[in-house]
């Protein structure tokens, strides 16, 4: 069940709170959310702990420790507003989960050497994920350090993220949001990105770079039914079904993950044109 709600880039754990229970993923609908819900020790021995000691949540988001995973929990199973538009930028305390015009001006990265024979493809897959938000706003630029790739982990300070390999069943890609302490700040690719159907390595990677730039999965909008994760955002733009954002099998609009106009208007209403 949890593969084929979110197989192609992850089932991740918010959609185990789904599986425990109705009450978080129906009630954003508007259903009875009376069902009861893991406690949070059962959500936490559920939720999947990654090679770097993160959770991955919602799919392909990394929650940094047991604090952070235990606010993530209440959010998810607390009573929810509905707000009514969104591209949706992330917030921590109720502010925008953003990057400073400094630095979402030199968002230096690294490519690890450790991906071999396939490093220069996903050279070329960050390239073309990089450059569908670049085109959207001036404010944004992806800066490629290759001179680091030799030495591309999280313990790099020379980068502010790294993008490595990683060997999992749980999610093709995995990303990180402006507010993730640095040791956990990585873009980890499984080598099934090469071998998701219509899903484009650029645009797999354009997804994960958009949270890595502060955006939330479009589908935890309550127009889209389900898929709910939780409220810890902000609306920017319309809800649109087909946004890069939204997963397509959360009753998206788009089966190949394309890059749509609606995500270049989120781009320029958080970081300027």
């Amino acid at each position: 069940m949890l593969s084929s709600r979110i197989h192609k880039i992850s089932a991740g754990a918010a959609c185990l709170v789904a599986a425990f229970t109705g009450a978080t993923v129906s009630s954003a609908a508007g259903a009875d959310s009376t069902t009861d819900v893991p406690t949070y020790q059962e959500f936490r021995a559920a939720t999947y702990v990654d090679v770097d000691g993160a959770y991955v949540v919602n799919g392909d988001e990394a929650v940094s420790g047991n604090g952070e995973l235990k606010k993530f929990y209440e959010r998810l199973v607390g009573p929810e507003s509905t707000p009514t538009e969104g591209l949706v930028v992330n917030t921590v305390n109720g502010v925008d989960d953003r990057w400073s015009a400094a630095q979402v001006a030199n968002l230096t990265y690294c490519v690890s050497t450790k991906f071999g024979t396939r490093h220069d493809d996903i050279v070329a897959a960050m390239s073309a994920g990089a450059g569908l938000w670049e085109a959207a706003s001036s404010k944004i630029d992806f800066v490629y350090v290759p001179a680091q790739d030799g030495k591309c982990t999280t313990r790099n300070n020379t980068v502010l993220f790294s993008v490595e390999p990683v060997a999992t069943t749980q999610y093709i890609a995995r990303a990180f949001f402006p507010s993730t302490p640095k040791r956990q700040r990585n873009v980890l690719v499984d080598d099934s990105i090469w071998t998701s159907g219509t899903w484009e390595p650029g645009d797999i990677l354009g997804h994960e770079l958009g949270h890595t730039l502060g955006f939330r999965h479009e589908h935890t909008r309550p127009e889209s039914g389900t898929c709910f994760e939780d409220n810890n955002w902000r609306p920017l733009t319309p809800y649109d079904s087909s946004s890069i954002m939204h997963y397509p099998q959360c009753n998206g609009g788009s089966a190949d993950l394309a890059f749509q106009a609606s995500d270049a208007e989120g781009a320029r209403a958080l970081y300027g044109s």
